[in-house]
């Protein structure tokens, strides 16, 4: 593990921990809208637990969690705070901590039926423009299918800063071939990051059963390129089905992904070839301080 690169966790679930106002459909944004200290709190939890890099609280200021209304009136504003808040809390770390913007997949997370390029590019404008004066580069995540990483390619490209697109996979069957939520295969999307200049390639809200596979088929393609890295931040999800209704409601946590065990399925993805792994949904800041205990006793 040594020389590995520590994300976050995820924020929504540890802002509901933490006490701040959590409902849906508002979710991670709600906490933006009543109680920003609640994120500072959280950001601040992760550093402390040896987070490398911290993510922005942006991932539900989209009008599908707070409204069109919403948006148009406060989404600028919502998103400019999470970024504010994200580059308070790594300046104040004493340390080195990245900003990683957040661009969500717009219309809704895990179904590619619903992505919609003409609804989602007005919407990730906003946000890149918003976020673009904190971040120290752009994370679009929880991806469902290449044409959304193509378009927040385009989107991102004039403001100068670095790109990483994280993809959420098929985690039905942990046996089968990895494979992007659209169906399009691993290699594909490793391909389009090369094309893109993405310098890091990710997979993420998926379980942890499905990523040691897709490590290993992106590092088949990306071969010993200094970039694009590979890296993981699974969640503690059980498998999501593919006719899953979006922000339907909260998921429930798998009990067996303790710090201990999560960090086990850690070891076998950089063993694979990641060089980033952090946590998504689920993944608190006792399964950071774990990865971070390993990188500096390895």
């Amino acid at each position: 593990m040594t020389g590995l690169l520590i994300l976050d966790g995820g924020t929504g679930r540890e802002l509901a921990r933490s006490g701040a106002p959590f409902r849906q459909p508002e979710w991670s944004a709600l906490a933006l809208i009543e109680a920003p200290g609640y994120v500072t709190k959280v950001h601040e939890a992760y550093i402390a637990a040896g987070a490398d890099v911290i993510t922005t609280n942006s991932y539900a200021v989209v009008p599908f969690h707070i409204s069109d209304e919403r948006f148009a009136s406060d989404g600028a504003r919502l998103a400019a705070l999470s970024g504010k808040l994200a580059r308070d809390a790594a300046d104040a770390a004493g340390r080195p901590v990245r900003v990683a913007g957040s661009l969500p997949p717009v219309c809704g997370s895990y179904r590619p039926d619903l992505v919609d390029l003409d609804r989602a590019r007005p919407v990730l404008k906003v946000l890149v423009g918003a976020l673009a004066p904190y971040v120290d580069h752009w994370q679009a995540e929880t991806l469902s299918a290449l044409a959304e990483a193509e378009l927040v390619a385009e989107l991102v490209a004039e403001t100068g800063k670095p790109l990483w697109l994280s993809f959420t996979l098929q985690d039905e069957d942990p046996a089968a071939p990895p494979a992007l939520r659209s169906g399009e295969s691993v290699a594909e999307a490793a391909l389009l990051a090369g094309r893109v200049g993405a310098h890091a390639l990710l997979f993420n809200c998926s379980q942890p059963e499905m990523m040691q596979a897709a490590v290993e088929q992106a590092r088949s393609v990306v071969g010993d390129a200094a970039s694009p890295l590979i890296g993981v931040y699974a969640n503690a999800f059980p498998p999501m089905n593919a006719d899953s209704e979006a922000n339907s409601g909260l998921d429930p946590i798998r009990a067996d992904l303790t710090p201990e065990g999560y960090a086990a399925f850690a070891i076998a993805w950089a063993q694979a070839g990641a060089r980033i792994i952090g946590g998504c949904c689920g993944i608190g800041p006792e399964h950071i301080a774990e990865l971070a205990r390993l990188r500096a006793t390895s």
